[in-house]
């Protein structure tokens, strides 16, 4: 079977060429793509000089690289990781082989299992960011994943040619994810070893800024994908604000005989209208998701392989 390792890079010089060696001496029958992402330090020099086929995408982001080796590359399995040395070669052959026997459409690295990731990784909250943004998905769409936003995994074809990718940065791996469990793809998690990248090697992510992107994804493919309980959840809070500001007034009314507080009779009786709108939008648009999942099939059923 065809395997294309998938090493998107920015500024990854002093790291690329030992990815490349190793992932050429476990597979050495994979190509190795090197997407180099605008570096400005030698990074497609180094990777082409270790025997990768190196390719160019100027539209910055992690996202719109991945984005471009979907498209590009035709191959039977693709495996993505990190050009920062952070994720051993050796586990590939673990992630390909559910994807070559037939038994799992993308295979996740999992850091957490064995605790290298909270151990190496020397960004507590980076581990915070994880743990929250594992918990919130696993709780939307009622799964048990451990690690949500690895950037070491293995797809099939189908995922691979099939996946709409709307990120731009690091949120990729998130909405890969939530694309999967929303459209039953089938998940397998394999344990993994994490280590830290090796001294003069930096980091690209900021902690605060990709955080909230990252949560950012996750609140509107909670409302693009879940449109009943997120706008349920809205309706509850205008009902509750129209139920607080309302209760006074129907006290008032049911004591006196008279309503004074007209404002306050106006502005409850507008929460309320919101909320009765807010219920049937996402009534509307839960039945328009499930169109769309039932139309989403039909287009797997007619995908070729």
């Amino acid at each position: 079977m065809r395997i294309a390792i998938l090493i998107p890079c920015y500024n990854e010089a002093l790291t690329i060429g030992k990815v490349v060696r190793d992932f050429k001496r476990e597979l050495p029958d994979a190509e190795i793509y090197v997407y180099d992402n605008n570096s400005r330090d030698g990074t497609a020099e180094v990777a082409r000089e270790a025997g990768a086929i190196v390719r160019r995408e100027t539209r910055q982001g992690k996202g719109n690289v991945v984005r471009s080796m979907f498209r590009d590359i035709d191959a039977d399995v693709y495996v993505m990781t990190d050009g920062d040395d952070t994720y051993p070669a050796e586990f590939v052959h673990e992630l390909v082989r559910p994807i070559v026997a037939g038994e799992a459409d993308m295979c996740i690295g999992d850091r957490h299992s064995d605790g290298s990731y909270s151990k190496e990784n020397k960004r507590p909250f980076h581990n915070f960011g994880n743990q929250l943004v594992r918990k919130l998905i696993n709780t939307l769409f009622h799964a048990d994943l451990r690690d949500i936003m690895t950037g070491y995994r293995a797809f099939s074809r189908r995922f691979a040619k099939t996946m709409p990718i709307q990120s731009e940065g690091f949120e990729i791996e998130t909405e890969m994810t939530l694309h999967a469990l929303d459209k039953r793809f089938r998940i397998l998690e394999i344990p993994i070893q994490y280590r830290d990248r090796p001294p003069g090697s930096h980091s690209k992510l900021n902690t605060l800024s990709d955080g909230l992107r990252v949560l950012k994804t996750v609140f509107w493919i909670f409302k693009d994908y879940k449109p009943l309980a997120f706008f349920t959840a809205v309706a509850l809070i205008l009902f509750l604000a129209g139920l607080g500001v309302g209760i006074p007034v129907l006290y008032e009314y049911f004591s006196f005989g008279r309503i004074a507080k007209i404002p306050s009779a106006i502005l409850a009786v507008g929460f309320m209208v919101l909320a009765t709108n807010s219920l049937t939008c996402g009534f509307i648009l839960d039945t328009i998701v499930r169109h769309h999942r039932d139309y989403y099939e039909l287009l797997q059923n007619e995908f070729k392989g």
